[in-house]
């Protein structure tokens, strides 16, 4: 009898999850204005896949600095130099809103907490516009918006590595007689470090999808010459272009992988 009942309560708790989740995806799309699809949007579809199988291999290298190997590079440069800024002013913030204590409230980590979730709030896009505003359009401004942005990332991993290590050997150290500095140096830090160096590999993957559409609005890479591109409808330089973004990510995702696999 029991078990019947229970049955029935997961029956219908079950049901009215599933009620609950219809009711949401017919609320969300009916803010949505669907418009009817375009008459040139089959062309333009064609026009791209015969972009992407007659690239214009021409704009690989040209040696003038304009095209495709320099903007990757560039990309590249900018995620490497946002993610290697990060993760090192990242460490301080870790510390900070690590919980080392079985408190469910600490202002220490909460604040910190809190400050990471205000970086992570903008998107990298966002903060690219803001730092164009600021420094002006090019790389700096990509690679200020990749920063600022994976430090709320890389902060918020960090510091829950520190809060999962095991306080045994710290707390070894100071019962010895050792400071928390002699902690912190000898115990703390070689724990957490592969964990660091894996979650800033992980980063620098995500660094160069965004880096790759930095330069839409300006900040540098290779959404520069790729908006204008498509602007000019110059089909086969999209698609030198795209195969040059997937090949680029391709690679680095298996490299970084290897890397993280070594690591961990």
């Amino acid at each position: 009898m029991q078990d019947k009942q229970k049955n029935i309560r997961r029956q219908i708790g079950q049901g009215s999850i599933g009620l609950i989740v219809i009711g949401l995806l017919i609320w969300a799309f009916s803010g949505i204005p669907l418009s009817a699809v375009k008459s040139t949007a089959w062309t333009i579809t064609q026009a791209i896949f015969n972009g992407l199988f007659h690239p214009d291999w021409a704009y690989v290298y040209t040696g003038d600095g304009e095209d495709l190997f320099s903007a990757l590079i560039q990309t590249l440069a900018i995620a490497f130099l946002g993610t290697f800024i990060s993760a090192i002013l990242s460490v301080p913030f870790a510390f900070w809103a690590a919980r080392t204590s079985h408190r469910w409230f600490t202002p220490r980590s909460t604040s910190g907490k809190v400050a990471l979730t205000v970086i992570r709030v903008f998107p990298e896009i966002v903060l690219a516009i803001m730092f164009i505003k600021a420094v002006g359009p090019g790389a700096y401004a990509g690679v200020l918006a990749v920063g600022i942005h994976s430090i709320g990332m890389l902060g918020k991993l960090f510091s829950e590595a520190v809060e999962n290590i095991d306080r045994g050997p710290n707390e070894s150290i100071v019962a010895a007689g050792g400071t928390g500095l002699d902690g912190l140096t000898l115990a703390t830090l070689p724990a957490v470090l592969p964990e660091f160096m894996n979650y800033t590999l992980y980063r620098f993957e995500i660094s160069v999808r965004s880096a790759s559409i930095l330069g839409i609005v300006g900040a540098g890479g290779i959404g520069a010459p790729l908006i204008f591109a498509l602007q000019t409808r110059s089909w086969s330089r999209v698609g030198i272009i795209l195969l040059g973004v997937i090949i680029m990510v391709t690679v680095i995702d298996a490299v970084s992988g290897f890397i993280r696999h070594k690591l961990v």
